[in-house]
């Protein structure tokens, strides 16, 4: 099958629920994120390492919950997130301690709710506040693993649809034996042969395929 013409505006990135890719290694941390608003204390930290689908399934949630997401390019305005659900992504990267105290304190009043995201739980977090501490050391944790091969192909299959490719037949399972386990990884790999394809006029085939994979193999050895 061949390539379809790609129109210049690809598809922006969604993080529609419909579209978040299940599978028994992040079943329990979708169990626990649904599980709003009876959440312990209204808080939930959201871990996993990068690629494993933290901002798709938080940003998901904030559609659902009606959530703020403040983020590092403004100071946080505690007072107009007060009864209202919040996010934080990359909590323990830019987020003061008064700040993610107070929100922590107002996640359970009527209204209300946070979903903190991180590569790492609360409890390896620093914190300069004995009373923060004790409530990051507190919170409960959902965690999502590293992407299995079930995770894998569905990220492969959207990011293709995104950027309207229709690869060969033989790509996906081709791609599936050797690439790692990560969703970033997949996201470049389906870029770079978006643009491999156009550049030389080519259909997306196992053949590029192997021409990006043996690239990038030689690549590596020059640094080994």
């Amino acid at each position: 099958m061949g390539r379809q013409l790609r129109l210049e505006l690809n598809r922006p990135p969604t993080y529609r629920r419909e579209d978040f890719i299940a599978s028994p290694t992040n079943a329990a941390a979708i169990r626990a994120v649904d599980a709003w608003p009876n959440w312990h204390g209204g808080c939930l930290a959201l871990i996993g390492p990068e690629g494993s689908g933290k901002t798709h399934l938080a940003r998901a949630w904030a559609q659902r919950a009606g959530a703020l997401a403040p983020g590092p390019e403004a100071p946080i305005d505690i007072t107009a997130l007060n009864g209202r659900p919040v996010l934080i992504d990359d909590a323990d990267a830019w987020i003061g301690d008064d700040a993610l105290f107070h929100l922590i304190n107002m996640a359970g009043e009527p209204g209300g709710g946070l979903l903190l995201t991180s590569r790492t739980p609360p409890v390896e977090w620093t914190a300069d506040l004995p009373d923060l501490r004790s409530r990051l050391n507190a919170l409960p944790v959902a965690e999502l693993e590293a992407p299995d091969d079930a995770i894998l192909q569905g990220a492969l299959q959207k990011f293709f649809r995104e950027r309207n490719i229709r690869p060969t037949e033989d790509v996906l399972p081709y791609l599936m034996r050797r690439i790692e386990r990560s969703i970033p990884r997949a996201r470049d790999i389906v870029a770079r042969l978006d643009e491999a394809a156009d550049a030389e006029q080519r259909p997306v085939s196992r053949a590029l395929a192997r021409q990006i994979l043996e690239i990038d193999d030689e690549t590596g050895d020059l640094f080994e």
